[in-house]
């Protein structure tokens, strides 16, 4: 296991996928119930819904995602974005992020002074628990990517999983068998990002 910092470090996005992972189904299921229960959210208002698919049931969302997708994208491009789409397919799992909005409106009208705030501060929670789902199945040895194809595709999903029409779809995490890393990147000196006022 790696300590935090070394997690949140070594954490990428991988796009080369396969499905021999290294991990079980059962380790993958628990790690995301603890994260969901364990990552805050504002006025503990926990409005962060999780879904967890793997093979067939994985493999729907993307059939579903290349469907809608022929009926938008030039057919003369499409093979390329069919080609992407194969790739995400070909992993073991998605996880599917999603806002219950009732229990937003619900704390909306409880505390009416921060109404326009509890959606912004239920979507930095539900990026805290990607995030932390993110770096625990990248220690876990995992490689993962995050997509968003939420509009094309969230009616069509809720339909073959049966879910309520209170949840909104805002991403999906794509995750399996690490079959190729990812190039180094280039990032900005903290110097550019981080000030730092103290007393010496």
């Amino acid at each position: 296991m790696k300590s935090f910092q070394e997690a949140v470090t070594a954490r990428r996005s991988i796009y080369k996928l396969g499905r021999n992972i290294p991990v079980l189904q059962s380790q993958i299921i628990a790690t995301v119930e603890r994260m969901t229960k364990d990552v805050p959210s504002p006025f503990n208002m926990q409005s962060a819904r999780v879904v967890v698919t793997m093979l067939d049931h994985h493999e729907n969302i993307w059939d579903i995602t290349k469907s809608a997708l022929q009926r938008v994208v030039p057919e003369e491009e499409f093979a390329k974005t069919e080609e992407k789409i194969n790739g995400f397919e070909a992993a073991y799992g998605t996880i599917l992020f999603y806002e219950e909005s009732d229990t937003i409106y619900e704390m909306q009208k409880k505390y009416p002074a921060y109404a326009d705030n509890f959606p912004i501060w239920a979507a930095q929670a539900n990026g805290m628990l990607q995030f932390a789902i993110w770096s625990a199945l990248e220690d876990m040895g995992l490689g993962v990517n995050i997509q968003h194809y939420n509009m094309l595709i969230d009616e069509d999903v809720k339909k073959i999983f049966n879910l309520p029409g209170s949840w909104d779809l805002v991403a999906q995490m794509v995750f399996g068998e690490v079959l190729e890393k990812p190039a180094p990147i280039d990032k900005l000196s903290t110097g550019e990002r981080v000030k730092i006022f103290r007393r010496v």
